[in-house]
């Protein structure tokens, strides 16, 4: 069984950074993408910024592109989003989310997220 934890959300001013983590316990069988979503009470949860565990290609959403960064430690067995210049519109639940890749299977999981508040 897999389980995610995010951690290092919290209150900051614009602009300011935070760095989450999100530990992977669980044996992952396949190569997989780890991604990291955020919501906002009563919207949709949309997609932050993506990477996969075999090629390392990372992708983002347009609006975070240049200021976000993904990574994935093999060895800790974690992945976190630096995030740099951060704006009060992305005040949000950040969650974790770990996809296997097709054809290996199509199983996923989320964290229960970690909240991030950006005051103006």
């Amino acid at each position: 069984q897999v389980h995610l934890e995010e951690s290092g959300g919290g209150s900051v001013q614009t602009g300011g950074s935070l760095r989450l983590s999100c530990v992977i316990s669980g044996r992952l069988v396949c190569h997989s993408d780890m991604s990291w979503y955020r919501q906002v009470a009563g919207k949709e949860r949309e997609f932050v910024a993506n990477i996969d565990t075999k090629d390392r290609i990372q992708s983002y959403a347009d609006d975070v592109k240049d200021r976000f960064t993904i990574a994935h430690n093999l060895f800790e067995k974690t992945v976190t989003l630096q995030m740099n210049h951060l704006k009060p519109e992305e005040t949000a639940t950040y969650f974790c989310k770990v996809r296997l890749r097709p054809p290996c299977s199509r199983d996923e999981w989320w964290g229960q997220g970690t909240k991030v508040n950006v005051s103006s």
